[in-house]
């Protein structure tokens, strides 16, 4: 599907068909729209292959007048009650007159844009706003960055108390989602520190502040999720070690009760049996004898702690 923006009196609005300084948004774009793209604006079929590949990792291509950037941006799953981040490929290409998003699904990053909610944007200045898409993916970042420390220091809370192993699985699945936005937004400080050196897009005064500024999102998001994860790894492992021991103790107190059973047990089998000649046959005996033993076993097995 392809969306056309422009701006007008200051703020992104929808037009009707494509025009010079707009923005152009496909949003997983079928056959008969690349083909389009491509004959209006002569971009390598390449660009909009590597932006639909969902294992694509961020990176920098420039081919005639065309330049792609594709950057990692977050995206959130649910899957009935349990809530997981992952991240996508959003690709922008700059051509001479106009920028091209291309996702393979909606996403809020760009959905933001074109409903309007970010202000000061000028889609004909098509470096800046590039760069105000990136600045956004840095904030959405941090945003659910912190959202995934919330949920991990709750599951963590929950996990003190029950001790399951459905706490451990969601903690399981935060740890992965960690790993995939260290991964991501290393590769996305990698392609900006490439248009910083100003090689391959253009830049202004503006831009430069402006890169400068989505360089540090992106960097504080990277010691975040650096942090967060030493953290999840940590907890993980100390959880498991204090399942493990409560599992041992456990054990260990279910052998002492069994041994303190067996020792009436044994007695009073001894005095069951049908034969003569045993010691004291008397039926008060067994019982007072069993008691002395358990008793005993019982301060022994105290004293050693195993109860």
């Amino acid at each position: 599907m392809l969306s056309y923006y422009k701006t007008e009196d200051g703020r992104v609005m929808r037009i009707p068909a494509c025009e010079p300084g707009c923005w152009i948004n496909c949003v997983s774009p079928d056959d008969r729209e690349i083909n389009s793209l491509i004959a209006d604006f002569g971009i390598e079929p390449d660009f909009f292959r590597a932006a639909m590949d969902e294992e694509e990792s961020s990176h920098i291509d420039h081919e005639d007048q065309n330049t792609l950037i594709v950057i990692d941006i977050p995206v959130v799953e649910k899957e009935g009650k349990n809530i997981s981040y992952t991240t996508m490929p959003l690709g922008l290409i700059i051509t001479e007159r106009n920028v091209i998003t291309v996702s393979i699904k909606d996403n809020p990053v760009v959905g933001e844009f074109a409903q309007g909610l970010v202000r000061g944007v000028q889609t004909n200045l098509k470096t800046r706003f590039v760069l105000h898409i990136m600045l956004r993916v840095a904030a959405r970042f941090l945003q659910y960055l912190k959202q995934i420390d919330k949920i991990s220091n709750f599951v963590e809370t929950e996990l003190r108390r029950s001790m399951r192993n459905a706490e451990l699985l969601q903690l399981l699945d935060i740890e992965k989602s960690l790993v995939y936005f260290s991964s991501s937004l290393k590769g996305n400080e990698i392609t900006l520190e490439k248009i910083m050196r100003g090689r391959v897009v253009k830049l202004y005064d503006e831009d430069q502040d402006l890169l400068e500024d989505v360089l540090i999102e992106v960097k504080q998001a990277i010691e975040m999720s650096n942090i967060y994860l030493n953290i999840l790894s940590g907890t993980m492992d100390a959880s498991s070690s204090v399942i493990s021991n409560n599992l041992n103790i456990i054990m260990k107190t279910l052998v002492s009760l069994v041994l303190l059973i067996s020792i009436p047990m044994i007695v009073l089998s001894l005095y069951g049996m049908n034969v003569g000649n045993i010691p004291i046959a008397n039926f008060w005996f067994p019982a007072v004898l069993s008691a002395v033993l358990a008793a005993g076993a019982f301060l022994a097995l105290k004293k050693k702690r195993m109860l």
